[in-house]
């Protein structure tokens, strides 16, 4: 199989792997070939085109500066334009897992080293599902994230306003792990004060009313996935999927394909012979689009993304199969941009209405991988993550923060009672798109009350010092500044928000009480926490 392009001797792999440190430290790293890593040229799959960049593309020294080892560059539906993987001078790409279908693309070469364990973690791209429905046919996890928050410089662009970075591993946890390092060290479009850190408990999951195209063993595998996030308390909701599958035909059949002629356009006038010819004919049919088509097509892109957000409203998230089929090599040969068109069928509108989203494996289809993707609005990278965590079989998100935590502003708020998880005020952090972050302690200096409310409330006061106090039991949760603010607005007295000391020694925002109301309210410092306090009976 035509998987690499350039691949680095084992000699000095290995050497950088023993001596690498990190929070990636001696993982392998395949990097598909439109992404710049030094000294090694950049093909995007035509070897007429290649050039060797003197620097790593920042997603390529997130990952390295981390302690990721490149163990070289994979092979890719030329100029990132398919999503088939066969469209390459280096041959096609053979899907890992099953002997004569497509690999997907465009970044094939990426997910495969990956699915046959020459690589741990692979960098790819995604314009229209290049970084999904490999990894969808492979039974990976693809993390592709909000257009734009994830640099792609040194990127060869492909539609250079919807390109995006993307990770493939295979694990969730760890494809996470991976984004998180690329985001944090290559970020580019900053994230809003008000972004939601985390999915609710029992998130909202949109499914299409319609699917069209998809095969029936594959609808029977979608269906399986909606069944088992019933069953772990998502609600389901049905909604039309006509604005967002015509806008996924805006992508390749109106002006938006302009953007692939401003790219690679010049080059393909000039070398012909050195395109295919798949890829040079939708590369040069976008070279007579008049400005005012394109100018047309985005307003008509704007109107279809209105209609499809508010299909959304009161959903988390998205939900649909990854790709509705797998195709052999020779279906693709026989009809190269019909069986292309048809993989693109859930994909393709994502990035256009900038959306994010993490395709997961969900079980086989036949004796196909079978995955999904779920897709939520921009910025709502975690709480895409959140539910894809319940269809990798993780019902409780881990403590380990999703990759967004990395970048997104963030404020920490220690409560204390009834605002703890399973406790009954839960439900005002987490309508908040807070984060639950694990438990902690204060100092040893506090003192922990009951308040005479109904519902009773712990009141937690600082002592004076030299007094001896309590260690208290309390959660810490994660919001977004405007989230907080929100949350400080609807406080009720006597309670209020103060620096709180952990046991660690390091201050954070949290719950505190008045102190006229503390000094009257009955001490259960005994207990050691509220959740102790109300299995002994002492409060209630």
């Amino acid at each position: 199989m035509s998987v690499w392009i350039h691949r680095r001797p084992v000699s000095e792999v290995a050497a950088e792997i023993d001596s690498a440190t990190g929070a990636l430290a001696g993982l392998r790293l395949a990097v598909k070939d439109n992404v710049d890593v030094a000294g090694i040229p950049t093909t995007a799959g035509c070897p007429d085109f290649a050039y060797v960049p003197q620097a790593d593309a920042p997603v390529v020294a997130a990952l390295r500066t981390a302690g990721a080892v490149v163990v070289g560059k994979t092979n890719l539906d030329q100029f990132a334009t398919g999503l088939v993987g066969t469209r390459s001078p280096y041959g096609a790409v053979e899907n890992a897992l099953r002997a004569g279908y497509v690999s997907g693309g465009s970044s094939s070469g990426s997910a495969v080293a990956v699915a046959r364990g020459e690589a741990d973690i692979a960098i790819g791209t995604d314009t229209a599902g290049s970084g999904r429905v490999p990894a969808a046919l492979h039974g990976l996890v693809g993390i592709k994230p909000t257009v734009g928050v994830v640099s792609t410089e040194g990127v060869v662009p492909a539609c250079r306003s919807y390109d995006c970075v993307t990770i493939f591993a295979a694990t969730l946890d760890l494809a996470n792990r991976a984004m998180g390092v690329m985001a944090a060290g290559a970020p580019r479009r900053a994230w809003p004060a008000d972004a939601r850190l985390a999915a609710p408990p029992a998130p909202v999951v949109a499914v299409f009313n319609d699917l069209p195209d998809l095969d029936p063993l594959w609808r029977s595998a979608f269906e399986h996935t909606i069944a088992s996030l019933r069953e772990r308390g998502a609600t389901i909701a049905e909604i039309d999927p006509e604005p967002f599958l015509a806008a996924a035909e805006l992508l390749y059949n109106g002006a938006l394909v302009s953007e692939r002629y401003s790219a690679v356009g010049e080059f393909v006038d000039a070398q012909p012979a050195s395109v295919d010819p798949t890829v040079g004919s939708i590369i040069r049919a976008a070279r007579d689009i008049p400005a005012h088509q394109l100018v047309t097509d985005l307003a008509e892109l704007e109107r279809l993304r209105a209609r499809a957000m508010a299909g959304l409203a009161g959903a988390d998230v998205l939900l649909t199969p990854t790709v509705p089929g797998h195709p052999t090599i020779a279906e693709v040969a026989a009809d190269p941009v019909g069986a292309n068109s048809r993989l693109g069928t859930y994909t393709n509108f994502c990035n256009l209405f900038d959306m994010c989203a993490v395709a997961v494996p969900a079980g086989t289809a036949g004796d196909a991988q079978f995955g999904v993707t779920v897709l939520a609005r921009a910025f709502e990278d975690a709480v895409a993550y959140d539910v894809a965590t319940l269809i990798a079989g993780e019902q409780d998100p881990p403590v380990a923060p999703a990759w967004p935590l990395t970048v997104a502003p963030s404020q920490e708020l220690i409560v204390f009672g009834a605002h703890l998880r399973g406790q009954p005020l839960e439900h005002q952090l987490t309508t908040l798109g807070a984060r639950w972050a694990g438990p902690v302690h204060t100092s040893a200096n506090y003192r922990l009350a009951a308040l005479d409310t109904t519902p009773p409330k712990p009141a937690v006061t600082r002592l004076p010092d030299g007094e001896s106090g309590i260690a208290v039991a309390a959660e810490r949760w994660l919001l977004s500044p405007a989230a907080l603010g929100r949350f400080l607005a609807q406080l009720p007295a006597p309670m209020q928000l103060g620096a709180v000391e952990l046991e660690d020694g390091t201050w954070s925002t949290g719950f505190g009480c008045a102190g006229a109301a503390a000094e009257s309210a009955k001490d259960i410092g005994e207990y050691g926490g509220w959740k102790a306090a109300l299995a002994a009976g002492a409060v209630g």
